[in-house]
C-alpha cells in the first residue's frame, strides 16, 4: 500500500525587512513610518490585558515590563487612524498607529474568528466622537447600530460623511446642541477626552484671536498695547506679547539683548487683565530669580510680597510658599522635581521658562519634571543657538506643544 503523503499547506508570506534608515522607494514616508512601527510592534513581547468582554474590538492594556510603563489601546479596525492609543509617540506622530497598536493588532489576527470579525467590522450599538490621528488631527462621529433616525439625520448635517463623518472646524459650535439633542433622546454618545480637549483647544484659540483684536486693533501698533507696561514697548516686542497671548503656548527665541523678559511680562499682563490668569510659575535658573521678580515689579507696576514670590529654602519653607495666594511664584529648575507636587496643587495657569536650553536634553531631570506640569498657557525663552541638532529642539516643543513635533 502507497504511503500516504504528508499535506503541505501554503505558508503565510513574511513581510520584508522595513529599514530603519532608509526609506524604500516604493513607500511613502507615512508609510515608511507605519511600517517601521508595525515591524517593531510585533518583536515585542508587551503584556496585554482586555478591559472589557469584547474579544476583537475592545480596549486594553498594553504594559511593557522593561520601563514598566502602560497605555491604553483601544481597537476599532485594521487601518490607521480608526485605532487609538494612550502613548506619546501616537499623539505626536499624526500616523494613526505606533507599536503598541500593532503589537495588538498582531496578536489579534492569529485568534480564531479574526479574519471574520476584522470583514465585518466594528459596529457598536453606542455612537463615538472620537480624534482621528492619521496626517491630520480631526474630529469625527460615528453612528452605532442603535442609533434613532433623529439622531442619524442630525449627524449628516453636522458631520461630513464623505470624510468619514469629520466634523468641520466651522461647525464646532454646533457640536453642543447635537450632543444634549442625543442624550434627550436616551442614545448613548461616548464622547472622548481627546476629542473634546482638541475642540475646546480650537474654540478658545479662535476666541483669543477674536478677543485680541477687539482689544488691540491695530495689533502690535496699537497705543494701549505700546503703553501697557510701566515702559514704552517696542513694536517688535509688542508683537512678541501678542504671538505668546493668540499662540498660548509659545517660544521666543531673539537674540539677547532684545527683551525676551519684557515681551514675557507683557504677554502675562495680557492674560491676566484679559483672560482671567492669576498664577503664573516662572522657572530660571537660580542665578536669575531675584532679576525676575525685581523686573515684574518694575514693568507691571504690581506691588506687594504676593506679586512676584522667590521660592527659596528647605522643603517645610517652600510648601508654605507655595501655600500662599501670590499671582507670581519663581524657581529654579534644580526645585522643579522635588517641588512637583507642591506646583501641582498650586495649579498654576502660566508657566514661563528662562533659559530654556537647560532643557533640550529630553531626558535630564529637569526636563523630564518640566514635562509633567500641567498649565494652559505657556511661554519658552531661550536666545542660545540650539547648535542644528534635532533632538535639542525636540525637547523644547516637547513642553510647548507636542502636536508640533
Amino acid at each position: 500500500m502507497e504511503a500516504r503523503k504528508p499535506e503541505i499547506r501554503d505558508q503565510p508570506k513574511k513581510e520584508p525587512k522595513v529599514s530603519r534608515t532608509h526609506a524604500p522607494a516604493d513607500l511613502s514616508p507615512l508609510d515608511w513610518q507605519r511600517g517601521l512601527r508595525r515591524q517593531f510592534g510585533r518583536e515585542q513581547a508587551f503584556g496585554i490585558e482586555n478591559l472589557t468582554s469584547e474579544p476583537f474590538f475592545s480596549e486594553f492594556r498594553v504594559s511593557n515590563p522593561v520601563s514598566k510603563s502602560s497605555y491604553r489601546v483601544a481597537i476599532r479596525g485594521l487601518g490607521p487612524g480608526g485605532n487609538f492609543c494612550s502613548c506619546p509617540d501616537y499623539a505626536t506622530s499624526e500616523l494613526g498607529t505606533c507599536k503598541h497598536i500593532e503589537f495588538r493588532l498582531a496578536r489579534l489576527e492569529k485568534k480564531r474568528g479574526a479574519k471574520t470579525a476584522f470583514a465585518r467590522g466594528y459596529q457598536p450599538a453606542f455612537s463615538e466622537l472620537y480624534l482621528r490621528n492619521d496626517g491630520k488631527r480631526c474630529v469625527h462621529f460615528r453612528a452605532g447600530t442603535d442609533s434613532p433616525p433623529a439622531v442619524r439625520k442630525a449627524a449628516a448635517g453636522l458631520f461630513d460623511a464623505e470624510h468619514n463623518g469629520m466634523l468641520p472646524e466651522e461647525r464646532f459650535g454646533g457640536l453642543e446642541h447635537f450632543m444634549t439633542m442625543v442624550s434627550k433622546g436616551g442614545h448613548e454618545l461616548r464622547a472622548y477626552d481627546d476629542a473634546l480637549d482638541f475642540i475646546a483647544g480650537r474654540r478658545d484659540a479662535s476666541r483669543r484671536a477674536s478677543k485680541l483684536e477687539q482689544l488691540f486693533p491695530r495689533g502690535a501698533a496699537d497705543p494701549k498695547l505700546l503703553a501697557l507696561l510701566k515702559v514704552p514697548l517696542y513694536p517688535y516686542q509688542a508683537e512678541g506679547a501678542l504671538f505668546a497671548v493668540q499662540a498660548g503656548r509659545a517660544l521666543i527665541g531673539d537674540d539677547m539683548g532684545l527683551g525676551k523678559t519684557i515681551q514675557a511680562i507683557a504677554a502675562t499682563e495680557i492674560l491676566a487683565r484679559h483672560f482671567g490668569v492669576s498664577k503664573v510659575l516662572v522657572i530660571c535658573p537660580t542665578s536669575l530669580k531675584y532679576q525676575w521678580q525685581s523686573e515684574i515689579t518694575r514693568f507691571s507696576g504690581r506691588q506687594g510680597e504676593n506679586a512676584a514670590r522667590v521660592i527659596n529654602g528647605g522643603r517645610a519653607q517652600r510648601q508654605k510658599d507655595y501655600a500662599l495666594d501670590d499671582f507670581c511664584k519663581i524657581t529654579n529648575y534644580e526645585k522643579l522635581k522635588p517641588d512637583l507636587d507642591l506646583i501641582a496643587a498650586w495649579a498654576p495657569e502660566l508657566i514661563i521658562v528662562d533659559e530654556a536650553q537647560r532643557v533640550k536634553n529630553w531626558n535630564t531631570i529637569a526636563a523630564r519634571a518640566l514635562k509633567r506640569i500641567d498649565s494652559s498657557y505657556a511661554i519658552v525663552l531661550t536666545g542660545t543657538p540650539l547648535e542644528n541638532k534635532l533632538e535639542e529642539l525636540i525637547s523644547i516643543v516637547q513642553f510647548v506643544d507636542q502636536h508640533r513635533l
